[in-house]
């Protein structure tokens, strides 16, 4: 894991040096400034996570130093250093944005407790920092539920490898949960208590995917008004999940895996660089080794994430687990509407499991949904479950994957008066893929 970055400013010889030694004797990287002008000049090109600022200093002052770096960095902790007699100034520096003071003459162990709690705020801030913008791709349960053979030689696995920060390439197909696999195997890690963010290959553009991961700097393009992180850095101390990685550009690909191989990155506009270190986890429903022999995937990107790879099984091959998860998803959406519905009828039932199920666990808990909302008895019956029926008599001319996908997409739009909001969030993709798809496909409406 990289040092924390610090500046010391203070127009002091004998007060710099001594707290430079003490700092670096912590394994902290230290700079020194003797001037509120050559510290503002350090911060242009160089990166601090904290700064100790001596309040009084000639030219400009240690207050003058905080306004400007909160003003540019709000991230950077600033710690002014004060003689008693400025107390009232060191509490002006705290409304002003400083996250503590420190009153000469202090002691190492003092400065050493206080540099430990900022370096774990800023860890915690990092990881809340991601929870408030991370708004796509929650899964709706928090944990891996089955009792079949497949699944059962699943959690097996991820005992194993859980321990060792190993890259890992999750395989299956869409629906099958690989992201909770991944969410998994990074909450049984040495690596649990920091971030886990996801970054959806697939749903974010390609002309955003690099401000997505490397973040920017201010000023970097017309709309960055401020300095932002990327999901690499926020990941720093976790674990990564790069989900629908078969979906990112050639362009990207080449940045990515400069990344994965040395750990260090400039934000978009940025000259200082940032080293981070996490945990690689990615997962993909599409063949890599073809992608790879068509030329759409680099062979080098696919060697570096595969070191440790599994599939998760297709619903089909673990239907004992089919009563479980809908029960499951039962009671989840019977408390979330209110509904007195607290079973499934033997009728329904059967239709769960004779259907093949091509949209896996999500296609299920979709189902459910739909089920309870519509449903106007104690227990799900059959006839609430249309989809399963009607789904499998369209796709009877053909058994082909894009067959059954299409069939699955034009019941639910016909199901929902094609309500393309409603039909996306049933489907769980965004609006843009669903229309795609009906181009893709020639879905038209019926009359």
């Amino acid at each position: 894991m990289s040092s924390t970055k610090i500046l010391i400013v203070d127009d002091e010889l004998i007060m710099r040096e001594s707290l430079a030694g003490w700092l670096e004797r912590d394994g902290h990287l230290v700079e020194k400034a003797e001037s509120g002008e050559e510290a503002l000049e350090k911060i242009k090109t160089t990166r601090f996570d904290i700064l100790l600022v001596d309040i009084k200093m000639s030219g400009i002052s240690g207050l003058e130093v905080l306004k400007t770096v909160k003003e540019n960095d709000e991230d950077i902790d600033v710690v002014m250093i004060t003689a008693y007699g400025s107390i009232p100034t060191a509490i002006e520096a705290i409304r002003s944005g400083a996250f503590d003071y420190l009153l000469k003459p202090f002691d190492p162990m003092e400065l050493g407790i206080l540099i430990d709690k900022i370096i774990k705020h800023q860890a915690q801030t990092r990881e809340n920092l991601f929870l408030r913008e991370q708004h796509k791709d929650r899964t709706r349960f928090e944990s891996m539920i089955g009792q079949s053979p497949a699944m059962q030689e699943v959690f097996d696995l991820i005992r194993d490898i859980a321990p060792v920060e190993s890259t890992i390439l999750i395989l299956g197909e869409t629906g099958t949960g690989k992201g909770l696999a991944a969410k998994a195997i990074h909450t049984a890690g040495p690596l649990s208590e920091g971030p886990f963010v996801v970054v959806n290959c697939g749903a974010i553009p390609e002309h955003l995917m690099e401000t997505e991961l490397f973040g920017h700097q201010k000023g970097a393009f017309t709309d960055a008004r401020e300095t932002k992180k990327g999901r690499l850095e926020l990941a720093h101390g976790g674990t990564i999940f790069l989900d629908e990685i078969g979906e990112i550009s050639m362009r990207m690909q080449i940045d990515l895996l400069r990344v994965l191989e040395d750990r260090v990155f400039y934000r978009v506009g940025g000259t200082q660089p940032i080293r981070v270190d996490f945990r690689v986890i990615a997962a993909t429903n599409r063949n890599l080794e073809a992608l790879i022999a068509e030329g759409k995937f680099r062979e080098d990107l696919f060697y570096r994430l595969n070191v440790i790879s599994f599939t998760m099984p297709p619903l089909r091959k673990r239907k004992e687990d089919l009563p479980l998860l809908a029960n499951l998803f039962l009671r989840r959406y019977a408390q979330e509407t209110k509904k007195s519905i607290d079973q499934i009828s033997r009728e329904a039932m059967d239709e769960i499991m004779l259907y093949e199920w091509p949209g896996n666990v999500r296609e299920l808990e979709n189902a459910i949904e739909r089920a309870v909302v519509i449903g106007k008895h104690r227990s799900i019956q059959a006839h609430e479950l249309p989809l399963f029926k009607d789904t499998c008599k369209e796709v009877s001319a053909g058994t082909s994957l894009k067959d059954i996908e299409k069939a699955h997409i034009t019941k639910i739009l016909e199901d929902n008066r094609w309500n393309i909001s409603r039909c996306a969030k049933l489907l769980e993709v965004d609006r843009s893929t669903l229309y795609n798809k009906i181009r893709l496909y020639r879905i038209q409406k019926s009359n």
